[in-house]
């Protein structure tokens, strides 16, 4: 089924009425399947009836040839039972798609998982002050990935600053799967169950295990015993062999496979057990890669990827590994238990499972790693989609830059995200944001960083335009303190300046947004490490800005030693201190929020000052 949506919408609005009519009319053909489904048990349940009649008139089951036609009556409606069921769970599947899409375009971030939270890194300089991961966060609008190892991929697209080069390669592929959004809906139904997530995880604890060394001569002495053991033991059940004498072949080949076996058999028990957690991991990757195989690109990060999985034929091996991991859940049914016993079947396939794997364990490391990349990118190629009135940032090597024209939050939604313009360069090198409580003044330097990640992970930004030289990305703005470490919230505050001041280089500087600087101290103090910090920054060629309640910052972008700018956050009407329009003004805050916000909330006695 090839999807209706628009190849290159033109507006948000174009593509949530896509997604809309889109799951109107798979709606209806899930009610049809359904339908289907219904009628296909009313028939089985027919020919069931149809055949105990004759059952009761006859007094004996005897096939006639009038009697195969309700029995294939019931093979075809169970035929179309089958398929209509099918179809059903991948309609359901497409279904869900475009409900999560309707999700992200109407700004219904609680109902988006996954958040991410698993991929958290301790003592990273912006992911929590710029709500990287996490419920209602960046990653869960992005996140349309079918496997955890695509899921963690983005993760780190989004956690890992890249040079310019990377991050337009990137972004060239993105443009060109941007339209691909029949290829999207065919990611979504990879796996015949939706909990098969492919975990890189267990993957590569499994392949990264020592191989179990076995010499050939023991899986070869293994199988040819245990055939001859259930031979004899059929030949003796038949009663072809009496068992007296059976016994003496019977018993010298038991006691040889348990001394072939008996070495083997902890580690045999553990990689069972591993076998067992590995059955759902493949699906989805093998399923993934064999779709990415039969793509065609022009972007070369794109066509890099399928050119690597079709020489190393990924799909394929993953293919014999899969049937190794079914025979492995079937030796374990009751019916097979005898049997496998006698082979020694158990032993055998852990065995094979380390051939393959000392075989083709590195291409597998590989295909997992390309699968991952191509569903990174796939997924911000999502969010480009949805997303058209956004830009492309453009990338520049030979300054310091950052630069943007009508900035805005991606997490607000459209109708209320205020947009903002910025530059920051080699001359107007930070800005001091002053402004009262509410004002937007947090809100805003979120915005600058969280649309400095989606550049370099290649996605398009909030804003009209964008250009930006490579920088690293460091926040401060949701640290707090520590009974547990005993640390105050000024120290973890320092201790975070200081990571960020550390971490600039000369080819990569810093893009430094520090939010109510150094707040927990007093205004002297706090005046006197601003212009401290302020000059190390500078001098490592660092940009960014700082936001204060405390107009004494305000003196730092004030020195023209610093090359810095104020400007400010507050009410567009001083008789009103609560009416803020969100909109960034040159210059240094007068007026006051505090005081007008007690009042609304009822503490207080007096109206508040303008």
């Amino acid at each position: 089924m090839q999807s209706s949506l628009p190849d290159v919408p033109s507006s948000s609005s174009d593509v949530e009425a896509a997604y809309a009519n889109r799951l109107a009319i798979l709606e209806l053909d899930l009610a049809r399947s359904h339908r289907r489904q219904t009628l296909a048990v009313a028939l089985s349940l027919a020919v069931v009836a149809l055949c105990a009649v004759l059952l009761l008139r006859t007094g004996t089951l005897r096939f006639t040839p009038l009697a195969a036609i309700p029995l294939c009556a019931g093979a075809v409606s169970l035929h179309q039972y089958l398929r209509a069921r099918a179809a059903s769970h991948r309609l359901a599947l497409r279904c869900a798609c475009c409900e999560r899409g309707l999700d992200r375009l109407r700004g219904n971030l609680p109902a988006l998982e996954p958040t991410g939270e698993e991929f958290a890194r301790t003592r990273h300089l912006y992911q929590d002050d710029l709500n990287i991961l996490g419920p209602r966060s960046l990653f869960s609008l992005l996140c349309t990935t079918r496997s955890q190892a695509g899921a963690e991929r983005l993760a780190s697209f989004l956690l890992d600053p890249v040079d310019p080069g990377e991050a337009q390669s990137r972004q060239d592929a993105v443009r060109e799967l941007l339209p691909a959004a029949a290829l999207r809906e065919e990611i979504a139904l990879l796996g015949k169950y939706s909990f098969q997530e492919c975990d890189p995880n267990t993957l590569r604890e499994w392949l990264d295990a020592p191989v179990q060394p076995v010499p050939r001569i023991v899986p070869v002495t293994l199988l040819l015993s245990g055939c001859a053991i259930l031979f004899i033991s059929l030949a003796c059940l038949a009663r072809t062999i009496a068992w007296p004498h059976a016994l003496p072949f019977l018993i010298p080949l038991v006691l040889l496979q348990g001394a072939l076996a008996a070495p083997f058999y902890r580690s045999v028990r553990r990689r069972l057990r591993t076998l067992r957690a590995l059955a759902n991991e493949f699906t989805v990757l093998r399923q993934g890669l064999t779709l990415l195989e039969g793509q065609t690109f022009a972007a070369p990060r794109l066509a890099g990827l399928v050119t690597q999985l079709r020489a190393l034929q990924a799909s394929a091996s993953i293919r014999a590994l899969e049937r190794l991991l079914r025979a492995n859940a079937q030796r374990e049914k009751e019916l097979f238990a005898l049997p496998s016993l006698f082979l020694a079947a158990g032993t055998q396939l852990v065995f094979a499972a380390e051939r393959w794997r000392a075989a083709h364990g590195a291409s597998l490391h590989q295909g997992l790693a390309a699968w991952a990349e191509f569903e990174a990118l796939s997924a911000i190629a999502c969010y480009a989609y949805e997303h058209p009135g956004d830009a492309f940032p453009h990338f520049v090597t030979d300054t310091v830059l950052f630069e943007a024209e009508s900035l805005g939050h991606p997490l607000l939604p459209p109708a209320t995200c205020v947009r903002n313009s910025l530059r920051l360069d080699a001359i107007a090198r930070f800005a001091v944001v002053s402004g009262s409580n509410m004002a937007g003044k947090s809100t805003w330097l979120r915005a600058i960083g969280v649309n400095a990640v989606l550049a370099y992970a290649g996605a398009p930004v909030r804003a009209r335009s964008m250009r930006l030289s490579s920088l690293a990305v460091g926040a401060s703005s949701s640290v707090t303190d520590s009974l547990v470490d005993g640390k105050s919230r000024f120290l973890a505050e320092a201790e975070r300046l200081r990571a960020i001041l550390a971490q600039g280089t000369a080819e990569r500087p810093t893009l430094f947004l520090i939010d109510e600087f150094l707040s927990g101290t007093n205004s002297r103090d706090r005046r006197i490490a601003a212009d401290a910090f302020v000059r190390a920054l500078l001098a490592a060629g660092a940009i960014g800005l700082l936001s204060t309640h405390d107009l004494a910052i305000t003196a730092i972008a004030a020195d023209p030693r610093f090359g810095g700018t104020n400007c400010c956050m507050e009410s567009a009407d001083p008789a009103d201190p609560l009416r803020f329009d969100y909109i960034v003004k040159p210059g240094v805050s007068r007026i006051s929020s505090a005081l007008a916000i007690l009042h609304r909330l009822g503490i207080g006695t007096g109206p508040p000052e303008a």
